[in-house]
């Protein structure tokens, strides 16, 4: 199928470069590219060094034609199309990675928690450079996903490079079957919940909301921390969803393709399960697409702090198009925006509060290390702040989770001070 993509690409490059007498060449006949088309699919099929069939040689230029509109534009053959509609809705067996193409190179957006990848160190950012020894130097992206999902208990070897890094490693991977999990929780303290959303698959905001509902039965809730890192996106429907949750009103995003008719707004709606505790929201560069949205409108309806590192920037919305055969086509078809206004494509969303994250022991290194009086536009609170009762009560994975993190210990810190500080409204 390499091959075929290949070929087809060059299928379209030839017809772009394919003299022909100018009287075929005019906008007025909209024939004359089908007529390029025609002559070199024709001299392709009888001349060419090896025999191919047409249904090669059509599936490969559509494949090229789509890839390079942009990343995220594609054909799928049948197979490729029915496994990315399993991607939402069910389970498959992989390492748990979300990729993309940037700059031409194979890039791990974010690996998925409780996966094998993650608990193999990949991080956002990390270039693949090779799937089982084989360079991924021109690689498509679901040839590049095709080789790397497989079997449950099979194993696949990456050759990585870190973001930042000179020297690449491989690792080996055995996959799994990769659950699509969308929300979970815990207490950080007495009345301070924490909820991790992975993805955003058709049952995230329910999952999201369940917890909310759970916790709030027997707690009084005084704060969230919303935590999005490392989540690649999903469903647009569930990200306007779980936005929704914490505002009572007023638009999430709107996205607009070519022409100013085909806005579409998104609107919250009041609930009585809507959710009015402040908030804090943690984002990095692993934060993608769904996820910048609910961050984007939390930031700009003035609901939320966000806290951590600039996220990934995708801000293209797709449409998927079954066609007859069983095949289909992944087409950009629009940009969002925030609801102030902003495409935050290929820029990402910046938060309120920049804190990098340090990785456990950084801090008795040599090098700088970050401190809340360190960063620009710091807020002084006067007082001091006890420490709360029931904090012995923290469960294991509660204490080592914050003991490791400093991105969490600094937003539930923000979250407690918010209702003091009045920066943080209702989003109404």
């Amino acid at each position: 199928m390499r091959f075929a993509a290949w070929l087809g690409t060059f299928l379209l490059l030839a017809l772009l470069t394919l003299a022909t007498p100018p009287s075929m060449a005019t906008q007025d006949d909209p024939y004359a590219a089908l007529g390029r088309f025609s002559d070199v699919l024709d001299l392709v099929e009888k001349n060419y060094v090896h025999e191919v069939t047409r249904d090669e040689l059509v599936n490969g230029a559509i494949k090229g034609m789509l890839e390079q509109l942009d990343p995220h534009s594609t054909y799928m053959e049948p197979e490729e199309f029915q496994e990315m509609q399993i991607r939402t809705t069910g389970e498959f067996g992989g390492i748990g990675i979300e990729i993309t193409l940037r700059d031409g190179r194979l890039t791990v957006i974010a690996p998925i928690e409780d996966t094998p990848a993650f608990e193999a160190g990949l991080k956002s950012g990390d270039i693949i450079l090779e799937i089982d020894g084989q360079s991924t130097q021109g690689i498509s992206l679901l040839e590049a996903v095709n080789k790397i999902r497989g079997p449950k208990g099979s194993t696949v070897s990456l050759t990585l490079i870190h973001q930042g890094e000179t020297k690449p490693y491989t690792v080996s991977i055995k996959r799994a079957t990769i659950p699509i999990r969308g929300a979970k929780s815990n207490e950080l303290e007495p009345g301070y919940l924490y909820l991790r959303l992975m993805s955003f698959n058709e049952n995230t905001t329910k999952e999201m909301r369940d917890a909310i509902s759970d916790y709030t039965k027997k707690n009084e809730l005084k704060g969230i921390v919303l935590d999005m890192r490392g989540n690649p996106g999903g469903l647009l429907n569930q990200a306007v969803a779980v936005a929704d949750t914490f505002l009572s009103g007023g638009n999430i995003v709107y996205i607009k393709g070519r022409d100013e008719a085909s806005r579409e707004n998104f609107d919250a709606r009041p609930s009585a399960a809507d959710v009015a505790a402040p908030m804090v929201v943690l984002i990095n560069a692993g934060s993608a697409s769904a996820s910048e949205i609910v961050a984007g409108a939390l930031q700009d309806r003035k609901r939320a702090l966000i806290l951590g590192e600039r996220s990934f920037g995708k801000a293209t919305v797709q449409t998927i198009i079954p066609l007859s055969d069983g095949s289909g086509i992944k087409l950009t078809k629009a940009l969002y925006y925030t609801p102030g206004g902003r495409s935050i494509q290929a820029e990402g969303i910046v938060p309120d509060i920049v804190v990098p994250f340090e990785e456990p022991g950084e801090a008795q290194g040599n090098g700088p290390v970050m401190r809340e009086k360190d960063m620009r536009g710091h807020i002084e609170v006067g007082g001091t702040d006890k420490p709360r009762h029931g904090q012995a009560e923290l469960t294991d994975e509660v204490r080592l989770r914050l003991e490791r993190d400093n991105q969490l210990r600094m937003a539930l810190q923000f979250v407690k001070k918010l209702p003091d500080m009045g920066l943080i409204g209702a989003g109404k």
